[in-house]
Parts: structure tokens; C-alpha cells; sequence
């Protein structure tokens, strides 16, 4: 088994598709519009053909209630892998990107992490590929 498609619950669908393609540089893999939302799923540039990432619309109350809990505690939502965090953290920084957390190690000698805020509710960890 492996993962192909990862599911993230956003405040807005088309804030957050703005964000992951403009800010974070995925493309769009599918966009089609699903019973008054959108079924709308990025993919990284260099792998067309590799994980999705699905934008999820948070139209149920539990979703939403869950999103926000993790955001309010300040539990990221999910994690992004990047070669180089730091790197990547100066880049987005640039960007206007508000990190929760800069780069550092994460706790017990594990891979460099850093935290940001995707503008749609959550908080992702980015961690460094390689280093872990």
C-alpha cells in the first residue's frame, strides 16, 4: 500500500487553491465541481502523476469543529515534506508566509521542522526529506 491521496479540510476552497498553487507551487491536478463545492486536488510540479493533495471543503459541522480545534490548540493539520526547510522557510517567508515556527530540529534528534499557517485554517508542519 502506499498514499495517493491526502485529504485536508479548508475554510475556502478557493483561498486555499490560491495559496497551494500560487504560494506553495503545486499545480492543479483536477478541479470539478462536486454538489456546491469543488472536487479540487494539487499534485507537486515535478511528480504530475504523484500524491494528490485534496482541497477539502469543511461543510460539515464536524469537520469544521475538528479544523478549528487543531487551529486553536495549534496542532498542525498535516505535514509537507521539503528537501531543504530552510531553504524553503526564506522562500515563503518572502512570500508573506506567517510561520508559528521557525526551522529548527524536532525533539529527539529527529528531521528539521518547520510550522506555518496555509491562510485556510491550518497550521502544516514542513519537514526536511532526508533528514529524519
Amino acid at each position: 500500500m502506499r498514499v495517493r491521496l491526502e485529504s485536508i479540510v479548508v475554510g475556502d476552497q478557493a483561498k486555499a487553491l490560491k495559496f497551494y498553487t500560487e504560494t506553495l507551487g503545486f499545480k492543479v491536478k483536477t478541479d470539478i465541481p462536486a454538489g456546491g463545492a469543488r472536487w479540487i486536488a494539487v499534485v507537486p510540479p515535478d511528480e504530475p502523476d504523484g500524491p494528490e493533495l485534496l482541497l477539502e471543503p469543511c461543510g460539515m459541522d464536524f469537520a469544521r469543529t475538528y479544523r478549528e480545534t487543531l487551529y486553536e490548540k495549534g496542532i498542525p493539520y498535516t505535514m509537507l515534506a521539503s528537501d531543504n526547510v530552510q531553504e524553503e522557510y526564506e522562500k515563503l517567508k518572502a512570500k508573506g508566509v506567517a510561520f508559528k515556527m521557525p526551522p529548527q530540529k524536532a525533539p529527539g534528534g529527529g528531521p528539521t521542522i518547520a510550522i506555518f499557517d496555509d491562510t485556510c485554517g491550518n497550521y502544516i508542519v514542513m519537514y526536511e526529506i532526508g533528514n529524519r
